[in-house]
């Protein structure tokens, strides 16, 4: 099936929105009867824009290649074949862009945010038009068997340093098992993201807890015998229906404090954590806020490029956040002060609006406190005339004091929040000699 695009999330300025480093966003002006509702009254209209009249046929990769023209033109993501000759003059990064995809698999061009898809959300939602489907793999489904008797309980272990995962289930009653049954298909095989269908998950809304005036954390139970233990930097996929199309945005989890005091449900892998912005004025945010408790979510993913690798060796961890941008920082504090003993410094400079926009701000302060290898610095735009800190927008001058380069120190700036934030920080830390291997840029 081909995904209907939905409405612009994140939105134009979100603190989630952020570009590849040394890319733009490549917008082109639409056509009048072009434009994001245009394209939903198109795909609601009967018209069949797959070119099968409701056939499906299995596509392999010969049969792709031959569908590499502007009116007939079909492309692959994540094993599953789309028809986007209907879409050309509705894509909001114009004809071009789309057509790199035209006959191939395009997978690893769809996750490049900004690369392929200007804006990747027009593309990433449920309102679908039917066509073609043919899966490389197949899916996994949220549930699992039992072996013999076993405790419906699974215990999910994970060590990122040497990437194991460890599963264990423990027997009903203390026995000697002669045999454990027969292996599933594709077992002891791994399978590549780009042949992997983004799959989606029913969660149920167990609680919602406030962080700032405008900013809660919804916590998601996922479905019995489904477990997620989300990457640091990596994000995961919020849908719901809305006005008869599903809406998807990406959200990065977190961990449900930065100082918990004993193991986690989200760290069992049995719950996700979401910190996020609530908009009176946006779509989903809106909906989010007057959900109540007891309420199903689909979550999808995980997805990202994020890897704990680029961490190796290094002494010095800076993080440059804005507003929302702080989600992929609050773990990563975490795993650099418990886990990765190599950094010496973890530093965090935080631009909000005001001071009461400031994400877990109590808990960052007893950080500081407790732990000598963490530093934060908060600035802020539209500040009180009694607030002791720093003030303005980011710039040079901030940058050359906070990002220091000791002798033989090994460095890595972070950096996430709006669009022109991420760009003009990244812009400044260049200045400063900063290499591109010294710099991420988190997406989503």
């Amino acid at each position: 099936m081909l995904n209907v695009p939905s409405q612009s999330f994140p939105a134009a300025g979100s603190q989630q929105r952020v570009a590849p480093t040394g890319q733009s966003r490549n917008k082109v002006a639409l056509k009048p009867g072009h434009s994001l509702l245009d394209w939903i009254r198109l795909t609601k209209s009967g018209r069949d824009l797959t070119g099968l009249r409701g056939r499906l046929i299995e596509v392999t990769e010969e049969e792709l290649k031959k569908h590499n023209t502007r009116n007939d033109c079909w492309t692959c993501i994540r094993g599953m074949v789309y028809n986007v000759s209907a879409y050309m003059d509705f894509h909001p990064g114009g004809e071009e862009e789309l057509m790199r995809a035209a006959g191939i698999d395009s997978t690893e061009l769809f996750d490049q945010v900004n690369a392929l898809w200007a804006e990747y959300d027009w593309f990433q939602t449920d309102g679908t038009v039917n066509i073609i489907v043919y899966t490389k793999r197949k899916v996994g489904v949220n549930s699992f068997s039992k072996l013999f008797s076993c405790c419906p309980v699974l215990i999910v272990q994970t060590s990122h340093t040497v990437g194991k995962v460890q599963v264990c289930l423990h027997k009903s009653v203390k026995d000697k098992w002669m045999k454990v049954g027969q292996p599933l298909e594709h077992h002891d095989t791994f399978i590549q993201c780009k042949d992997r269908e983004l799959f989606y998950r029913e969660c149920v809304l167990v609680s919602k807890s406030d962080v700032t005036h405008d900013t809660q954390v919804l916590c998601l139970q996922l479905p019995p015998g489904s477990h997620m233990q989300v990457p640091v930097g990596r994000h995961v996929y919020l849908k719901t229906s809305l006005q008869g199309t599903d809406v998807v945005k990406p959200y990065t989890p977190v961990d449900q404090s930065l100082i918990p005091s004993s193991q986690s449900s989200a760290e069992m892998g049995s719950d996700l954590n979401l910190m996020i912005k609530l908009y009176p004025d946006g779509l989903l945010t809106s909906h989010l806020a007057s959900l109540p408790i007891g309420s199903s979510l689909s979550v999808g993913g995980p997805e990202g490029s994020f890897s704990t690798r680029i961490l190796h060796d290094v002494t010095h961890l800076y993080m440059l956040a804005a507003g929302t941008g702080f989600t992929p920082m609050a773990r990563l504090i975490r795993l650099a002060l418990q886990d990765l003993t190599s950094i010496r410094k973890t530093k965090l400079m935080f631009f909000n609006r005001q001071e009461r926009d400031i994400l877990w701000c109590s808990q960052l302060d007893e950080l500081c406190t407790k732990e000598e290898r963490f530093d934060v610095e908060y600035v802020l735009s539209e500040p009180t005339d009694s607030w002791k800190g720093r003030r303005g927008r980011i710039d040079a001058c901030m940058l050359q004091n906070f990002l220091e380069r000791p002798e033989k120190a090994k460095c890595l700036v972070c950096v996430c929040g709006p669009a022109k934030f991420t760009e003009l920080a990244v812009q400044l830390v260049r200045q400063l000699d900063f290499s591109e291997e010294e710099i991420h840029i988190f997406q989503g």
